[in-house]
């Protein structure tokens, strides 16, 4: 009998010592990268659900996740359950062993609304914001074609930065400039950057030009599609960057760059519609001065990201999401669009680290 209670001890003892192994550090290696997925997932696909719904002029909403917290708990039981057996004499001891793991997630949601929607969504991005993305690695054709409405009296589809219009907007010479741009970017003969102010100390931001002779030509052009100055060979100028329309002083570029309501509506309006709900009138057809249909992806911000549309779920999406009857979905093989989807994540992200959230919370424990 000695012999028979302690194996029963000595069992499930064994058993929580080794449950207790792995429980440690072994629970955070196991749900650290599987939250991890879920919010980052979480987060694209409310990203893509708005884009679908401002094209849809359906109303826009975020929740933010202000906190996960798991509650890792291990329980275990030990029983013994005994049989009389009174006619032969004997007794029947049967062990009952029971463990249990746990993982309780409370996860709390912030609405952005009031101030800190106003701070995130509603401001104009700053031109340190853009500055800052410019410098991290970001094309400065996807970053200012996607961000700036308007450049001195060159306009970027201003009149995509809210529902979609129904007059094809101007954009030809912006997208032209943004070429440029590009080409004198990826060449090292342009650096956006701030340029120290000798006279007040202060730091104001500026893009410097300074290209070969082949490429006086692209300088040139740049030169005429937004009147500033160069040297006196035409390889070199300095510009500075201001975003005061009212006051623009001379070998200035004037900026106005969109807010992250108005680049979500920019980039809303290369979304396919299904030819159901255009025939329904869900959805406002662009057209041309001619009266033809105007195609969003001639614009910069459509060609940096393309959106499409099917009955079913799409196979090897990036990311989908049901809407009204069909799925919305970008392209695996689309890093074009993926690249740009990633830049407005991160501009989300910057935008929406300026403020602090004082409202309520809505704390869900998940069962």
């Amino acid at each position: 009998m000695i012999k028979k209670t302690s194996l029963l001890v000595t069992i499930p003892l064994l058993l929580l010592t080794a449950c207790q192994s792995t429980f440690g550090p072994s629970a955070i290696q196991n749900t650290h990268n599987a939250y991890n997925e879920s919010i980052v997932n979480t987060l694209k696909q409310q990203m893509l659900l708005n884009l679908v719904r401002l094209k849809y002029r359906d109303q826009a909403y975020f929740l933010k996740i202000s906190s996960v917290t798991a509650a890792l708990s291990l329980g275990g039981s030990l029983g013994v359950e005994a049989e009389l057996a009174l006619n032969s004499g004997g007794n029947i001891l049967t062990p009952n062993i029971g463990g249990a793991y746990v993982d309780k997630p409370t996860i709390s949601y912030q609405p952005l609304q009031g101030e800190d929607f106003l701070k995130s969504v509603l401001s104009s991005i700053s031109l340190e914001a853009i500055l800052v993305m410019t410098e991290s690695g970001w094309s400065v054709e996807r970053i200012f074609g996607v961000c700036v409405e308007r450049m001195n009296n060159l306009h970027n589809a201003s009149s995509a930065s809210g529902p979609t219009p129904e007059i094809a907007p101007k954009f030809r010479k912006f997208k032209r400039m943004l070429g440029l741009f590009r080409k004198l970017q990826k060449q090292g003969e342009m650096e956006i950057g701030p340029d120290l102010d000798l006279d007040s100390s202060s730091e104001n931001l500026s893009i410097l030009f300074e290209v070969e002779d082949v490429d006086k030509e692209s300088l040139a052009e740049l030169k005429k599609l937004l009147d500033f100055d160069t040297n006196e060979s035409g390889s070199s100028a300095l510009v500075s960057i201001s975003s005061n329309f009212l006051k623009k002083r001379p070998n200035e570029l004037t900026i106005r760059t969109r807010s992250i309501s108005s680049v979500l509506f920019y980039l809303s309006q290369n979304i396919e519609a299904p030819a159901e709900h255009i025939a329904q009138g869900l959805v406002t057809q662009t057209t041309t001065p001619d009266g033809e249909i105007f195609d969003w992806v001639k614009t910069p911000a459509g060609q940096m990201l393309e959106i499409y549309s099917s009955e079913s779920s799409p196979d090897g999406a990036f990311l989908a999401i049901p809407y009204r009857g069909y799925w919305f979905y970008i392209k695996d093989n689309d890093l074009n669009s993926k690249s740009t989807f990633m830049m407005l994540m991160q501009l989300f992200d910057l935008q929406a680290g300026q403020s602090k959230y004082s409202g309520p919370t809505l704390t869900l424990p998940v069962r």
